[in-house]
């Protein structure tokens, strides 16, 4: 799994939970929440409109929650943001067929692998954007729901 999803749930914490009168979140200002490049973010956040989660401000490059958080799995949004479905485990693709073992880990390891991806799935489709938000809220001191009521970022 790579960065792309946990961008993409930062991302969306922080455009669902803006306040209008701030105005549009803006790739600059979630690649400075995220500490990513802001091009990265255009990247990210261009896949979660394909998918109709957000939606951007004609003009001013700002994004807006099209969907309830409630609504949103995180397996959706891992989809939407990384352009494909879970995928946590590689095979090695160059195992030596004169080695016994070699010969005979590929079909070992690969139900094993489909397994745990199949559990990282079913864990993600049970968890929406909600959920994330209703943490991280309560980890917030007053100071920083204060500071997040007023935008999120400095």
């Amino acid at each position: 799994m790579d960065t792309r999803f946990s961008v993409a749930v930062h991302a969306l914490v922080l455009v669902s939970q803006a306040e209008e009168p701030d105005g549009p979140i803006t790739s600059a200002r979630i690649a400075t929440s995220t500490g990513v490049n802001a091009s990265y973010v255009r990247k990210v956040m261009a896949g979660l409109g394909q998918a109709g989660i957000v939606g951007s401000h004609p003009g001013s490059a700002g994004y807006h929650m099209l969907m309830d958080p409630r609504d949103v799995t995180l397996l959706a949004v891992h989809d939407a943001a990384c352009g494909h479905p879970v995928h946590a485990i590689d095979m090695h693709r160059t195992p030596n067929d004169a080695c016994v073992v070699g010969r005979h880990i590929e079909p070992v390891l690969t139900p094993m692998f489909a397994e745990a991806e199949d559990a990282l799935r079913r864990a993600l489709a049970s968890r929406t954007l909600a959920d994330c938000i209703t943490a991280m809220r309560a980890r917030l001191s007053p100071a920083e729901r204060a500071e997040l009521n007023h935008g999120g970022t400095r």
